[in-house]
């Protein structure tokens, strides 16, 4: 085995602190395997020093990348994960074993998962909005957020647990499940007003920025790729995600631009029809920015709405922490089963809570003069 040092930085003690709080602030209550897992890093110095010695600094050092390489290239305990100490021992042996093929995989690849379930809290918004719409994704990784139109959706109440309404392309071979939840004064009902006979939005033109764009729907590769960073023990998800595929396979494909989101989007936005409203949209995409990077995104955003000719607006999906400058207000219908939700913002106005796969909906109420 080859290790070049990389990274003069970052240290043993960085790289499990990071796996430490991966362990305790994202896996735990979400994943018990990855919890375990990464916690079990976090206690191995020895390990660290090889994480922290042969990966760059930054995102390359990612819990969830060197996860996914492993179970991509059919690691010890892919499906469900290490659990206990012999097991840990065991997939610790294997990927110091194969750790050139990890670390090829981990430079070559980025952590980009695409969760098609989202579409259930977009597609309230986006039905509403001036039709039709040219819908532009920064972080689209393999393009599946872009087809809303191509799903179907199963709106159920979060506090009674009644059905509520079903929308969506009737033929598709996915339905996502959305529990919603509306406070007292929210502007938003708790279902999809139709933007079309079926409850979906008119869409005239999709595009996306990816710097590593996927096609799952051609590349085998890619899918397999897409379900090695799903987390292990939830085969619901999975399933879910290669019936997203199935249902855009015959689709079009959208217009994808391999790029930084910044430096990109400005040509690619000034590609939409102009007689379309714009949709600049994104979801758990900005947390991989530091924060002075997302303020130049959010920057650029205003500056290409306001210019354009036509109508536009920014949908923004992304916890509480990435754009700090968006207030989101508490919620007094969360349920523990939410975890960390994320704010669902329209032209920086936070108007729902929503689940990180799209599970849940939870619209805010218009705060009170003077709140």
């Amino acid at each position: 085995m080859v290790v070049n040092v990389v990274n003069v930085v970052n240290n043993a003690q960085t790289v499990a602190d990071r796996y430490r709080d991966f362990s305790w602030r994202q896996a735990r209550g979400r994943s018990e395997a990855h919890e375990e897992l990464t916690a079990r890093i976090s206690q191995d110095p020895e390990f660290c020093d090889l994480l922290s010695g042969s990966l760059p600094a930054g995102n390359k050092q990612q819990p969830n990348l060197l996860l996914a390489a492993v179970r991509y290239l059919d690691g010890p305990h892919a499906e469900q994960g290490p659990r206990g100490e012999s097991a840990y021992g065991r997939w610790r042996e294997w990927t110091i074993r194969h750790w050139d093929e990890v670390r090829t995989v981990i430079m070559r690849r980025a952590t980009q998962t695409n969760e098609p379930g989202r579409c259930a809290t977009l597609l309230p918004l986006l039905a509403r909005l001036p039709q039709p719409l040219a819908l532009l994704e920064v972080g689209a990784s393999a393009g599946l957020c872009l087809h809303p139109d191509r799903y179907r959706y199963r709106y159920r109440n979060a506090v009674t647990a009644e059905a509520g309404t079903e929308v969506g392309a009737p033929e598709s071979p996915v339905t996502f499940e959305c529990r919603t939840s509306r406070e007292a004064g929210a502007a938003e009902p708790t279902a999809p007003a139709p933007g079309t006979a079926d409850g979906l939005p008119e869409i005239v033109w999709r595009a996306g920025i990816d710097l590593n764009p996927l096609d799952p729907a051609a590349e085998p590769d890619d899918i397999r790729w897409l379900h090695a960073l799903l987390w292990p023990g939830d085969p619901d998800r999975a399933a879910r995600l290669s019936a997203a595929v199935e249902a855009v396979r015959t689709a079009p494909r959208p217009r994808m631009v391999r790029g930084d989101l910044v430096e990109e989007l400005p040509a690619l936005a000034a590609e939409a029809p102009p007689e379309a409203t714009l949709v600049i949209f994104h979801t758990s995409v900005l947390t991989y920015l530091p924060l002075n990077r997302r303020e130049e995104f959010a920057r650029l955003v205003r500056s290409l709405l306001a210019e354009r000719p036509g109508p536009g607006h920014w949908i923004s999906n992304e916890h509480h922490s990435v754009l700090p400058w968006i207030t989101t207000p508490a919620h007094d219908t969360l349920r523990p089963e939410d975890g960390q939700p994320l704010t669902l913002a329209l032209d920086e106005r936070p108007v729902a809570l929503t689940g990180r796969h799209g599970e849940a909906l939870h619209w805010l109420r218009e705060p009170a003069a003077g709140e």
